[in-house]
């Protein structure tokens, strides 16, 4: 034992140890000020993208009943996209290790500016009664997917770009950063949609396509990368990244990334459906409600971000457990709630849920890997964010329509695994040891980092 406890020290101080020399050389040509103006940019970026997603959440339901789809076809748009997204995202991850993180999040955001523009044709076009309503579905997936398999690279790339320049203890923070540029788009998604729809419902989706291409210019312009990390840190092409999705580091963090995509996408698909039904909502008056709790939803998930995560250095393993706690009651409100009050305060109490465990599903996977797959990890981590979306029509959807609060209890046992997950996990364990070993050493040394 004690033969293996320090050999798992000396693989921690050698990782550490290429963290630091990585951070030291991404850092080596940018100025403190550029790498700000860098980390604005990232995430004005996000902000961007988390706008279009609740668009979409909000304002889809009640147009594609408007062109009498079913529930089921509703959510197979989002769900084709995420299969791609979860076919795509490692690819493009461990791109941005070999080509550089700037040019995959240009990709991305020119995927997502392109598909949100015409997405909204599309409808616009089918509103008009100038395309035929069955032709109207196929072209809607097809808009998706142009997001789904390109515009994946965005989020993986990102991370990275923040891993490579924030240091061990700073990681949770850096990566929480763009959880909350995401939270913040997604808090201003529905009141964008509630003010632009009384122009016309596809406002949002015109306004946000251009917010979007705004984004790729500032990415092109503005954000600094002298060189790949290839050639900063990968140098001989032996040491890249070789990180699969079965390495015993990666998995029990793709396992648990699923598992917390399955949840959410629970509550974000159904929701809309949700309070159609229990309140009798129809059209523009669903519309607006729904917006309004997602809206509360994601100003919770930015208070967990920024006024919890960002002020305070809170451990991998308290954001997991937290979350996790408070995503319980999330759960059981919307499983007893039958007014509008009460599905409000569960959305926003999964917003404070979500907005801690994502966060720590990043870090505690960034910081279980070396410094040259962390582009591998994010991509593989930023793949599972779209699986709930992929499983929720073949099992959130028939059990709904068995019984509407079947599938949040599915939800609520779902998170029950991540909290024994947190409790007796070996990568949680490891994750609290090298925690207290990084707080040990900080204390006596300065890494000379600025």
């Amino acid at each position: 034992m004690p033969a293996q406890k320090n050999a798992g020290n000396m693989d921690f101080d050698a990782t550490r140890e290429a963290e630091n020399q990585q951070y030291l050389r991404a850092t080596a040509h940018t100025t403190p000020e550029e790498r700000k103006l860098a980390f604005g940019i990232l995430f004005f970026c996000q902000l961007a993208v988390g706008m279009g997603q609740t668009l979409v959440f909000a304002v889809v339901p009640p147009i594609a009943r408007h062109f009498g789809m079913s529930d089921f076809e509703t959510t197979m748009i989002y769900s084709l996209s995420s299969l791609l997204w979860v076919l795509t995202s490692p690819f493009w991850g461990k791109r941005s290790d070999r080509m550089g993180r700037k040019p995959i999040i240009l990709v991305g955001l020119l995927a997502y500016a392109i598909s949100t523009l015409l997405f909204a044709i599309i409808v616009l076009l089918g509103l008009w009664e100038w395309l035929p309503v069955w032709i109207i579905f196929p072209l809607l997936l097809v808009a998706r997917s142009i997001f789904g398999g390109l515009g994946s690279g965005n989020p993986p790339a990102s991370q990275a770009y923040i891993a490579d320049r924030t240091t061990r203890a700073e990681r949770a923070q850096g990566v929480a950063s763009l959880g909350a540029a995401f939270g913040l788009g997604t808090a201003l998604g529905p009141g964008i949609a509630a003010a632009f729809s009384e122009i016309h419902i596809l406002a949002p989706f015109f306004a946000v396509a251009l917010l979007a291409f705004a984004s790729a210019g500032l990415i092109w312009f503005y954000l600094p990368e002298r060189s790949a990390p290839t050639a900063q840190v990968l140098e001989r092409s032996e040491s890249r990244s070789s990180l699969k999705m079965t390495d015993p580091k990666a998995l029990p963090w793709v396992i648990i990334g699923v598992i917390v995509s399955f949840a959410q996408s629970i509550v974000m698909q159904l929701c809309a459906f949700y309070f159609m039904d229990v309140l009798k909502l129809k059209g523009d008056a669903a519309t607006q409600m729904v917006s309004v709790a997602l809206m509360a939803m994601a100003m919770a998930a930015l208070f967990a971000q920024i006024g919890l995560i960002q002020r305070f250095n809170l451990s991998v393993k308290f954001l997991m457990r937290w979350g996790s706690i408070i995503m319980l009651f999330s759960f059981a409100g919307l499983i007893v709630g039958g007014s509008y009050g009460l599905l409000v305060a569960a959305l926003t109490l999964a917003g404070i849920g979500f907005g801690l465990l994502r966060p720590g599903l990043q870090a505690g996977a960034s910081l279980s890997v070396s410094p040259k797959d962390q582009g591998a990890i994010a991509g593989l981590i930023t793949s599972t964010a779209a699986t709930g979306q992929i499983l929720n029509p073949f099992i959130g959807i028939p059990l709904y329509h068995y019984w509407h609060q079947a599938p949040f209890m599915v939800g609520a046992f779902l998170i029950v695994i991540i909290l024994v997950f947190i409790r007796f996990h070996p990568a949680m364990k490891n994750l609290d040891e090298e925690r207290n070993v990084t707080n040990h050493n900080m204390q006596d040394e300065d890494l000379g980092i600025h």
